[in-house]
């Protein structure tokens, strides 16, 4: 007798098992506090494993300029909000599963369902949506070419090829071949373009990326922190060579920069 089912729904005593009452919520309290320790910790550990990914020369996650810093902080802010979602799902998930089941009239049962739609569906995207806009309009208006303070911005013609990058520095009249050298600590402004198909210029560590169009010019606002390389790429798949479209940024010291021009310079 002690293994017969209790007047209760199958599923119940799939989930659950047969038995007294008080013995089988026991088990449902067990089973709940183990399976949220299970699931925190293998979310932990594959973060942890993701994230240690996320070093080297074309991750967004080790900025290296002002721009880069904005993009770096939107995306920790849209990892955190969605992986925060996630985690309730996830618990109300394992809930429904493992909770008890009441007897509901059809009107609580409806008013119930209401509230779900208006809370998982309205209010919970709208927002993520409002967040997202929150903290994405502030960075992108960062990185737009905006005049200084003081001064304009170093210029750099940028033009790309099937598959090579043309860097041109219009006031010294230095011309080079997939190699961007700048000064560091300095903003300077990139005009973008394109001499046959659409290419995307993108230096992942100093800033975000921009389409590069025939006919059309665009200018992206570049800074980095400190002296050192930085590897860049096209990011808009242009034909067989795409993978092997990459470019290579070198920032200077401002004093090491100026030495560049000058032996650039005296050797055209």
């Amino acid at each position: 007798m002690d293994r017969m089912t209790q007047n209760r729904h199958a599923t119940y005593d799939l989930f659950l098992g047969h038995g007294h009452p008080l013995k089988v919520h026991e088990r449902n309290r067990n089973y709940w506090q183990s399976a949220v320790k299970r699931v925190t910790a293998l979310t932990g550990i594959g973060t942890s494993g993701l994230l240690a990914g996320c070093e080297g020369a074309f991750s967004i996650l080790a900025p290296a300029g002002p721009n880069a810093h904005s993009a770096a902080w939107l995306w920790w802010g849209m990892f955190g909000w969605f992986t925060l979602v996630l985690v309730v799902v996830i618990a109300l998930w394992l809930y429904a599963i493992r909770r008890s089941p009441t007897a509901t009239s059809e009107a609580r049962a409806g008013q119930v369902q209401k509230r779900w739609i208006i809370w998982g569906g309205l209010v919970l995207p709208i927002t993520s949506m409002a967040v997202i806009l929150a903290l994405g309009i502030p960075a992108g208006h960062r990185m737009l070419p905006l005049p200084l303070e003081e001064g304009q911005a170093l210029r750099i013609n940028v033009t790309a090829h099937q598959w090579w990058w043309e860097v041109h520095y219009p006031e010294s009249d230095i011309t080079l071949k997939d190699e961007l050298h700048i000064p560091a600590g300095v903003p300077l402004d990139l005009h973008l373009t394109s001499a046959d198909v659409i290419h995307s210029f993108w230096v992942p560590r100093l800033g975000g990326k921009l389409d590069m169009l025939p006919g059309r010019t665009n200018v992206l606002r570049l800074h980095a922190d400190e002296p050192g390389t930085y590897r860049g790429q096209c990011a808009e798949f242009c034909g067989t060579q795409h993978a092997h479209m990459k470019f290579t940024v070198i920032a200077h010291s401002p004093e090491d920069y100026q030495t560049w021009l000058r032996q650039e310079a005296s050797d055209e």
